[in-house]
């Protein structure tokens, strides 16, 4: 008899981890785009370095158009050419997740804008909100929104998510 703990499955393990673990949250404009691949990205490095099973991982948008949407097909084709799985659909940043979430984590300015004025709504909220690329060792701070872009600025995106993702789980492991 199995307990829906016992499970092996990443996604299952990312998304339900104890509320005492780490936990993180990327958010992006739509999540169907550069949040969904950092979630994927970090989920599968947590997953290889055996920490998984102590990090709560998703990811969220912050304007709701996209809600109940799969990711980008280019964004698909660029985690599977990495073979990064993903499993995804969009969803809006809640209220709780600025209490429940240690960390969120967001790509451009317009997002950590958007994402400290929601904040600001939720009294004594604990999450840090921050740019994912303030942990890229390249100093690019800004990850650009692929969606009007080409299968190369998917890749690029992943690029920076890997670096980024890879330094963050090494600041707070």
């Amino acid at each position: 008899m199995s307990t829906p703990m016992a499970t092996q499955d990443p996604y299952v393990i990312g998304k339900m981890a104890a509320s005492s673990s780490k936990s993180v949250l990327f958010v992006c404009l739509g999540n169907i785009c550069r949040s969904p691949i950092a979630e994927a990205v970090f989920r599968k490095m947590a997953t290889e370095a055996g920490v998984a099973d102590k990090w709560r991982i998703d990811s969220a948008a912050t304007f709701g158009y996209e809600i109940g949407n799969p990711p980008d097909h280019r964004g698909l084709a660029c985690m599977k050419r990495h073979d990064v799985p993903v499993r995804h659909v969009a969803r809006q940043v809640t209220e709780d997740d600025f209490m429940s979430f240690e960390f969120i984590l967001c790509m451009d300015e317009r997002n950590l804008r958007d994402l400290k004025q929601k904040a600001n709504a939720v009294e004594d909220h604990r999450a840090k909100i921050e740019l994912l690329g303030t942990y890229d060792p390249q100093k690019q701070l800004i990850i650009k929104d692929p969606y009007y872009g080409s299968d190369e600025d998917f890749e690029k995106v992943y690029e920076q998510c890997q670096r980024c993702c890879r330094a963050f789980l090494e600041a707070n492991s």
